[in-house]
């Protein structure tokens, strides 16, 4: 109240009655004739109303928002480094195993071929000669190779698992590394043009192109449905198609692995038939009007089927990780120019590799 509005009431106990009206504290004598007026200080009662609630709530949540594709991003390239480092450590096992042996491992031993994507025939695969250079001795001295990779001799071996042969990233039941054994689309022959394939013996001249100009080995999403040991599309695959143009997910993987996956495959032996062993396709489309219990030749459209090997894949975001000759890992975009990945896939077709 100001001054001046005090001074115009003439009788003390108006003033003090009208200054009651204010937020103020009002004291004075018995007579009113000093009076001393203070501001008026309630006690305060703290708390959140609702509004203020939900803007806290509504912060939090556009900051987790922001922040989850950054976490995401960082377990990814966490996941990615581990990647590289196992396609590193089996690149090295197969320098290792040249300096020993003065050749590449075989990419698949068998006495026949081409090689049928089935469990039929001895089909060791290049991942078990490499075993003593990844330190996996007792397992390669366990393999029994007097008998092939279906036999059930093999069956513990088949199903040991070794951390080395899995990406992190990928969310399918089996491991992902497989050699190159063609340039192009074609059954794993003797007359591929890549550095692993049938009963292959690759010496250092063989490798006109030069190490870091030759892919080795390279990732796939949808490998496994023989198991790691078998010389078959599960460990081998070609640049007949795009990178990740065959992705797999978990569904469609489960789907096709009829014989189980890792650390449990099992293989069903037909005594009925000499030789290495036969093991029926009981599941595969193909052959879902057959009765189990008959052993019929294939047909043309079944033998077409069982030959497709398919090419590269991964989980990781638009392309793949590869092992060149030299040791070296590259990612390759899934959008380089088909030219460039046939040539580096081929050993020795003597074509110059621009940037990729």
């Amino acid at each position: 109240m100001k001054p001046w509005l005090i001074d115009t009431m003439g009788n003390s106990f108006q003033i003090f009655k009208a200054l009651q009206s204010y937020p103020y504290f009002i004291t004075c004598d018995n007579s009113c004739r000093t009076m001393k007026i203070s501001r008026d200080n309630p006690v305060r009662q703290f708390g959140f109303v609702l509004i203020e609630l939900l803007t806290v709530i509504l912060v939090i949540a556009i900051l987790i928002t922001l922040l989850l594709p950054a976490v995401q991003q960082a377990r990814e390239a966490a996941r990615a480094t581990t990647c590289k480092n196992n396609l590193q450590q089996i690149g090295l096992a197969l320098q290792n195993y040249q300096m020993s042996h003065q050749v590449l491992p075989s990419g698949s031993v068998n006495t026949t071929g081409p090689i049928l994507n089935r469990p039929v025939g001895y089909h060791v695969g290049w991942l078990i000669q490499i075993l003593p250079q990844l330190e996996e001795k007792s397992a390669f001295i366990g393999y029994d190779f007097q008998y092939g990779v279906y036999d059930l001799a093999n069956r513990k071996i088949v199903n040991h698992v070794i951390p080395g042969f899995y990406c992190p990233s990928n969310p399918n039941d089996t491991w992902n590394y497989v050699g190159c054994h063609n340039n192009s689309e074609s059954p794993i022959d003797t007359n591929n043009n890549g550095v692993l394939f049938l009963n292959s013996s690759i010496r250092e001249k063989d490798l006109k192109d030069g190490r870091s100009h030759t892919i080795f080995i390279g990732e796939a999403s949808d490998a496994g449905l023989l198991s790691w040991t078998s010389g078959t599309s599960s460990t081998l695959r070609n640049m007949g198609s795009k990178i990740n143009s065959t992705m797999s997910t978990p569904s469609s993987f489960g789907a096709r692995s009829h014989y189980g996956g890792r650390g449990r495959y099992s293989f069903e032996e037909n005594s009925d038939v000499d030789g290495m062993g036969e093991y029926e396709i009981r599941s595969l489309p193909e052959f879902s009007n057959k009765s189990s219990n008959e052993n019929k030749g294939l047909s043309p459209e079944e033998r077409l089927f069982l030959l497709k090997v398919g090419g590269f894949s991964s989980s990781h975001s638009e392309g793949a990780h590869f092992c060149l000759g030299d040791g070296s890992v590259r990612y390759i975009s899934q959008l380089t120019d088909d030219a460039i990945l046939k040539n580096l896939a081929n050993r020795h077709d003597s074509n110059l590799i621009g940037d990729y």
